[in-house]
């Protein structure tokens, strides 16, 4: 059936489909035509719907936090205080700013950029998306050596994956409504 979707064209050479809030929108270059494109992807695209409903579906009943910035900047830097004694590891610092495609980054240079959309989590996730980041100091890539020191301390760390991605729609359904 038919795909309901929004078309933004840009000068770029490959296009792309985005998902980020639920929607599907088609990123082409000048001149081409989305059918084709929409074609060519339909059954992956019909698959990320259903899990994206799926995800949506289980957000409903989840509340999201209102931390004011003092509070959630405070949080933030405990956290990452005690996970830096329980992984002996050191940041040299940490930012925010709000970010459109991920809860928190690690650079190179050891410093943390959290989104500033975290601070609509439940304390439990913000620990989890520190405590990830932070691994990165002792393993860059999400290898099997990364995902073992996950598990260490979050057995069932891809149930967590998946409920940070249900409140990632649900926060972006709700600033798409503010904005």
């Amino acid at each position: 059936h038919k795909i309901p979707y929004a078309v933004s064209y840009r000068k770029i050479k490959y296009p792309r489909i985005e998902l980020k809030t639920g929607k599907v929108l088609l990123i082409i270059p000048f001149g081409k035509k989305p059918d084709a494109i929409l074609e060519k992807h339909e059954q992956w695209i019909h698959r990320k719907l259903d899990f994206i409903g799926k995800c949506l579906k289980a957000s409903s009943g989840k509340k999201l936090a209102d931390r004011a910035d003092t509070e959630f900047r405070e949080l933030i830097n405990r956290i990452a205080d005690e996970v830096s004694r329980q992984l002996r590891v050191r940041l040299k610092g940490i930012s925010f700013r709000k970010m459109r495609t991920k809860w928190a980054s690690l650079s190179s240079k050891k410093n943390i950029t959290v989104n500033t959309l975290m601070r609509h989590l439940p304390v439990r996730l913000i620990r989890y998306i520190v405590y990830h980041e932070m691994v990165h100091l002792i393993e860059k890539r999400h290898n099997e050596n990364f995902w073992k020191i996950i598990s260490k301390h979050y057995r069932n760390h891809s149930s967590i994956e998946r409920e940070m991605f249900a409140y990632w729609f649900l926060i972006n359904k709700k600033e798409s409504r503010l904005s």
